[in-house]
C-alpha cells in the first residue's frame, strides 16, 4: 500500500482556505500529519505589495505578515486534517502568545513554516508555530484560532 500524497500546491491550498492574492501567504505544503503538524513554505518576492512601503530602499517583510502566514499554514493543517474546504467554515486568529522575531525576512528568502497542534478546545485550536529561513528561526508564536461556521 502506498503512502497518500502529503503535499499540496497553491491551487489545492486555495480550495482549503479563503485567502487570495495579495494576501495568500502559503505557496506549498511540503508535508503534514493530519491532526498533528504541517510543514509549508512561502517564497518571498520583491514584487509583493508590502515591499513598496516597508521599507523603501530596504525591503523587510512585516512581522505581522509572518504571524498571518503561520496562521494560514495552521489553517491549512486544520482543513487537511478534517477534509474540509474554504466553503465549510472560517477560522479567525483570536490570540497570539509568545511571539518572537529573531531575524529579518527579505525578498529572495524562502520561509518554511512548521506548525503543531497543541490543543483543541471546542471550536478553537492552539498551534505552536515557527518560521525558518535556511534553517534559522526567524519568527515563532503560539496561535489560537477559532472556527465560525458559515
Amino acid at each position: 500500500m502506498t503512502e497518500p500524497n502529503k503535499t499540496a500546491d497553491v491551487e489545492q491550498i486555495m480550495q482549503l482556505i479563503p485567502h487570495r492574492y495579495p494576501f495568500l501567504l502559503v505557496d506549498r505544503v511540503l508535508d503534514y500529519a493530519a491532526g498533528e503538524w504541517i510543514k509549508a513554505c512561502k517564497n518571498v518576492t520583491f514584487n509583493e505589495p508590502q515591499f513598496q512601503g516597508h521599507f523603501p530602499g530596504h525591503p523587510v517583510m512585516p512581522g505581522v505578515m509572518l504571524i498571518e502566514a503561520m496562521a494560514q499554514a495552521a489553517g491549512v493543517l486544520t482543513q487537511l486534517s478534517r477534509s474540509g474546504t474554504a466553503h465549510d467554515a472560517l477560522f479567525y486568529l483570536v490570540k497570539v502568545d509568545n511571539a518572537k522575531f529573531s531575524q529579518i525576512v527579505v525578498p529572495g528568502d524562502q520561509l518554511i513554516f512548521e506548525c503543531q497542534i497543541k490543543k483543541v478546545i471546542k471550536n478553537m485550536t492552539l498551534y505552536q508555530c515557527k518560521a525558518t529561513v535556511e534553517g534559522k528561526v526567524v519568527a515563532k508564536a503560539d496561535l489560537l484560532c477559532a472556527e465560525k461556521s458559515k
